[in-house]
């Protein structure tokens, strides 16, 4: 079928998030485009998304487990605990920095083509999902290899997924909408990532951390993520009640105030990128 489209002032703002919906389409196309260029001429290829946590992995399972000596979480072996907290601040750190870069990186589209905007840093969530479930692929390998069977909440990593890509698409838009007008961003979102990683309990326990210190550690929204991964994963700790409520209302926040900032600045993408 087609559609009449009427150019009109002041017609996009009314019916923007009504065209969200007609431009389904394009968001499921541009999600399968990031996807595939994602690993097109590459020589590692899909193994990227393996090699990265793994490696990483190995690298905080020496330096905490061996050499700091710090425990794991209940019985669990402390390389399964490590890899089960690297999935979600993998998928966290890729959405948020490619995100980050989603307009820079399709200035083309953006400023020849009307529809959206907001739809083009939506869909490289699909890009860090798609990473996720092929590292979730060998999280499965670890767990027949430690003979480590996962407990009964473990379906619970559904909505943690979708918790930790609304974590990241709340300051992804804002670091959007500010990487179109200042590039220095390119910058500072690989810094925000990196610090974050020693910041959240990847590969430690966030057992570790006193009691006096624990809500403001918690303040981190992907403490509560992770957490929450490890008590699906698991099941060697206790439910992370508060830690969670705090990411939700993070990104409940972030969300709101993303979309904001987005959509005020939208209007002159075309004319800045």
């Amino acid at each position: 079928m087609s559609r009449e489209l009427v150019i009109e002032a002041g017609r996009a703002e009314r019916q923007y998030w009504k065209d969200l919906w007609h431009y389904r389409e394009l968001f499921l196309i541009l999600t399968w485009r990031d996807v595939a260029v994602q690993y097109k001429q590459t020589v590692v290829g899909i193994l990227w998304a393996i090699l990265r946590p793994l490696l990483t992995m190995a690298a905080f399972t020496f330096v905490f487990a061996k050499v700091a000596k710090l425990p794991s979480e209940g019985v669990a072996p402390y390389p399964l605990m490590v890899f089960a907290a690297m999935l979600p601040w993998q998928l966290f750190a890729t959405a948020i920095t490619g995100t980050a870069n989603s307009l820079v990186v399709n200035s083309n589209l953006v400023s020849k083509v009307y529809f959206p905007r907001i739809i083009v840093p939506a869909a490289t969530i699909g890009v860090a999902v798609a990473d996720f479930v092929i590292s979730f692929v060998l999280l499965g390998g670890m767990m027949l290899w430690y003979q480590y069977l996962p407990p009964i909440q473990f379906f619970a990593i559904v909505p943690l997924i979708l918790l930790a890509s609304l974590v990241a698409l709340g300051p992804g838009l804002i670091l959007c909408a500010l990487n179109v007008t200042y590039r220095d961003f390119r910058i500072i979102v690989p810094f925000i990532t990196q610090f974050g990683l020693y910041l959240s309990p990847v590969g430690f326990s966030s057992s570790i951390v006193p009691e006096k210190w624990r809500l403001l550690y918690e303040c981190n929204p992907m403490v509560g993520v992770i957490d929450g991964f490890r008590w699906a994963v698991l099941g060697s700790i206790e439910f992370p009640q508060r830690a969670l409520c705090i990411s939700l209302v993070y990104a409940v926040i972030f969300l709101f105030f993303g979309i904001k900032i987005f959509r005020k600045t939208e209007r002159t993408f075309a004319d800045v990128i």
